[in-house]
């Protein structure tokens, strides 16, 4: 079997601690694939900083002419099969775009998924039209605390599951994407019929370049009737946990406060706690469990769990929350706008956040 050719683009500078300028993520989605040296080989790689590229290329056995400053002439000279995207947000579309246009078999992007519902659409879009795989990477489907909860739901531990809970969270953008994306994971990516949602951003605060709201409250229903709920920033520890599954015969938490990883409860009984196989909520193999599924729906033509279809889902209830805040009421979807809201608000100065501390 031919190897995929490999490459990246936005490989950062791999810092001592990451923070929100930088999680070194490209060197996650890296050990993904060389774990699987039958099948892809690492030959390209690209950051505006060369040092930073040389570094990586270091680290991931690419060559020194597979180094580039330029990801457009990585496309074009290195031509690889499959490309990890690292960068921030708001670069994500055009580079999404252009490997799409140059031949790409599949593309692995981090999340968000952009910073305008419109180009997130539009990724999706191209990338289908091109024949192209593109995933974003909600890993967290492939961690053991949340695939062990989604096993006692299935199984009928806590019988029909009626109500999603998402608490402790930072932000919609950058934090909740996960954990929305979570729910959807939970309700087996049920269509969305309805959002609606309020925030307050007082105080000014950024994630990747990303204006991020200070507080939130947001809730939709699922086309089965399932409801979730989401609170973040100031108060979200008032849902006790950062995941809840609420069932018709009991419940399922992950991460409650003073609690263990995972617990479970049937009707009134007591909590009883649920091992996790030693995984905890941010655990790096979950990314490369997510990159070995996307070599292997493009070796086997399947749809990747973390296929942009469902990030789309995810990232439409964000941009929905924001946008019933503009609206000042609910959104029924297919959410039509193409902006970003919470940007747009502070950029016409509806919203005017005062500066960080």
């Amino acid at each position: 079997m031919t190897r995929l050719r490999v490459g990246f683009i936005g490989t950062g500078r791999k810092k001592d601690r990451p923070d929100l300028t930088g999680f070194f993520m490209a060197y996650q989605h890296a050990a993904g694939y060389l774990a699987l040296p039958d099948a892809c080989e690492l030959v390209a790689c690209a950051d505006i900083v060369r040092d930073n590229a040389a570094a990586f290329a270091a680290f991931a056995g690419i060559a020194e002419s597979g180094i580039y400053t330029d990801y457009r002439a990585m496309l074009r000279e290195a031509r690889p099969d499959v490309v990890s995207i690292c960068t921030w947000p708001h670069l994500h579309a055009p580079m999404v775009l252009d490997c799409a246009r140059a031949g790409l078999r599949a593309i692995h992007c981090e999340k968000p998924m952009s910073d305008s519902w419109g180009a997130a659409r539009l990724m999706a879009q191209e990338c289908h039209r091109h024949g192209v795989l593109l995933t974003f990477n909600h890993q967290r489907r492939f961690g053991g605390p949340f695939v062990r909860a989604r096993e006692l739901l299935l199984a009928g531990e806590i019988g029909d599951l009626q109500r999603l809970e998402i608490g402790s969270v930072d932000d919609l953008m950058d934090d909740g994407t996960h954990w929305i994306d979570a729910c959807n994971y939970y309700n087996a990516d049920e269509p969305v019929e309805w959002v609606i949602g309020q925030i307050d951003y007082r105080e000014e605060q950024r994630a990747f370049g990303l204006h991020g709201e200070n507080q939130c409250l947001g809730l939709w229903r699922y086309r089965n009737g399932v409801h979730a709920f989401i609170a973040t920033g100031i108060g979200s520890e008032a849902v006790g946990a950062l995941i809840r599954l609420c069932g018709s015969q009991g419940t399922i938490e992950i991460a409650p406060r003073g609690g263990p990883l995972l617990r479970l409860r049937r009707r009134a009984g007591a909590w009883e706690e649920i091992p996790t196989g030693g995984e905890g909520l941010h655990d790096a193999v979950f990314t490369a469990r997510a990159v070995a599924d996307l070599v292997a729906a493009v070796q086997r033509g399947y749809e990747p769990l973390l296929s942009a279809r469902r990030a789309l889902s995810a990232t439409e209830i964000i941009f929905s929350i924001f946008e019933s805040s503009r609206r000042r009421g609910r959104v029924d979807l297919p959410l039509t706008i193409t902006d970003h809201p919470l940007e747009a608000m502070v950029a016409s100065g509806d919203l005017r956040p005062a500066p960080p501390g």
